[in-house]
């Protein structure tokens, strides 16, 4: 289980959300470069001052680099940290360097927040030889395990933004992958009844104009009607997909609305049949609105794949918190029709399933299609 831990840390990739240099980055730097100075000039008890205060004040501005090269920088500043370590010991002087250097843990938090694992992996290796060597070079109990813990949780606050960033990322991609299926879904729901009816009103118009040119007419404007609704719908849809334009959201048709969906159907008989009190139900939006869309795509089915078909029957009945929509038609099944073909049941079924409910569809027993869905009255949240 280590090995494979260390195995998939050493494959992560680099974080995908850093940020380029910002002005605050700048004065971040003249502050340090100021506080190394001032350490340099002020402080009495420091060694070798003129090149501790080179060294602290050149170091600064490689924490403008600390996201686009994380590894780089922590090899720079603790690389320069050994060698201070080593000066430091083989000249028998006591510590060489400001207590302003401490900004080199910024380093670590950045090597752990942006860098990918193998550079996590080789950029603390080399923190922990150079604390090693300034441990070796000038013990001094109790500040070395501050240091210690430091960096630490220098290192521990990097992973834990990370975290957080990575998991909001994955929730983002998510919440954007459920938005392209349902928009999907809504424009296959939309788009596919009305291009279905307006294929049965063209097979019509041409079947009738040579003998009643008056019902070809009638015919063409079905069609016309159909073609402009449809054309709006795919411009509402476009709008929503386009980046940076407002989406304007028409009201979701409902259970009330399967009325007028039967009228507009081209099906010589559509019987709906619905509660008697729609107003007392109180049905959630969504599932008033998945209501319609099932049956709207139990129609649109209809007219694509049952031949022959005279009548489609839309029952609603609602009882013990559930509400069930019946879509039945009396055409000709084709054989060759498979119950999971085609992406308008696959986004009947998720329709249903998000919701908590469940779908059978498929040939009746006394023929023709059945579609029957069952919801519940109230969605959990």
């Amino acid at each position: 289980m280590t090995t494979n831990a260390l195995s998939s840390l050493w494959a992560e990739p680099r974080a995908t959300d850093a940020p380029g240099r910002v002005s605050r980055d700048w004065v971040l730097v003249g502050v340090l470069i100021v506080a190394a100075l001032l350490e340099g000039v002020l402080r009495n008890d420091v060694a070798w001052r003129p090149f501790a205060t080179i060294v602290a004040v050149g170091l600064a501005p490689v924490v403008l680099w600390r996201r686009t090269h994380p590894l780089a920088c922590v090899v720079v500043a603790f690389g320069t940290v050994m060698a201070l370590g080593l000066a430091s010991l083989l000249g028998g002087a006591p510590s060489v360097g400001l207590d302003t250097m401490i900004y080199i843990l910024v380093l670590v938090y950045a090597l752990v927040r942006w860098g990918s694992g193998r550079e996590i992996v080789i950029g603390l290796a080399v923190v922990a030889v150079a604390a090693g060597i300034g441990t070796v070079a000038d013990y001094t109990g109790p500040a070395d395990l501050v240091g210690g813990f430091a960096i630490l949780a220098a290192a521990a606050g990097g992973a834990a933004f990370r975290y957080r960033a990575e998991s909001w990322r994955r929730a983002l991609d998510q919440s954007r992958s459920e938005e392209r299926v349902a928009l999907a879904r809504e424009l296959h729901d939309m788009v596919a009844h009305h291009v279905s009816a307006i294929a049965v009103q063209a097979q019509a118009g041409r079947a009738t104009a040579g003998q009643r040119p008056e019902a070809a007419l009638e015919a063409l404007a079905v069609i016309e009607g159909e073609a402009s609704r449809t054309l709006a719908e795919m411009r509402a849809m476009v709008r929503v997909l386009r980046d940076g334009a407002p989406a304007e959201y028409a009201p979701q048709p409902g259970v009330a609305d399967l009325g007028s969906l039967a009228r507009r159907a081209p099906v010589p008989v559509v019987d709906v049949e619905l509660p008697d009190d729609l107003a007392g139900l109180g049905l959630p939006p969504q599932v008033d609105a998945a209501v319609y869309r099932l049956a709207q795509e139990a129609l649109t089915n209809a007219l694509r794949h049952a031949r022959n078909a005279s009548r489609v029957e839309i029952q609603v009945v609602e009882g013990a918190g559930r509400l069930r929509l019946r879509v039945t038609d009396d055409g000709q099944v084709d054989p060759k029709r498979s119950v999971n073909h085609g992406f308008g049941l696959v986004g009947m079924t998720e329709r249903v399933q998000l919701l908590g409910g469940t779908l059978r569809a498929g040939p009746a027993p006394e023929g023709g299609w059945t579609v029957d869905a069952e919801l519940p009255t109230e969605v959990r949240r």
